[in-house]
């Protein structure tokens, strides 16, 4: 399978659906926040390719965001470990 098939199948669906009930909570409750503190770090999930980024002051829609922050430590390996054969 080629990396652009692979992000094919990684989608915002794909990594939320691998978030329990208290991380999903959490994400909510960080969508209505307005922004990320400088150097928070998140996964864009309309542009899931761009891997983490680091909050910059920049206002981010908070909606399209996964905050690591907002995650078990354990999740965020995870779904970074998903990510990672689709940036190779």
């Amino acid at each position: 399978m080629s990396n652009t098939d692979r992000n094919e199948y990684i989608t915002r669906e794909t990594l939320l659906k691998s978030l329990s009930d208290e991380e999903i909570a959490s994400v909510s409750t960080a969508e209505s926040g307005k922004r990320l503190s400088e150097g928070d770090e998140y996964l864009d999930l309309e542009h899931l390719g761009a891997g983490v980024q680091s909050a910059d002051g920049v206002v981010i829609p908070m909606g399209r965001i996964l905050p690591r922050k907002a995650l078990a430590e354990n999740t965020w390996s995870k779904i970074l470990a998903q990510l990672a054969p689709a940036r190779r």
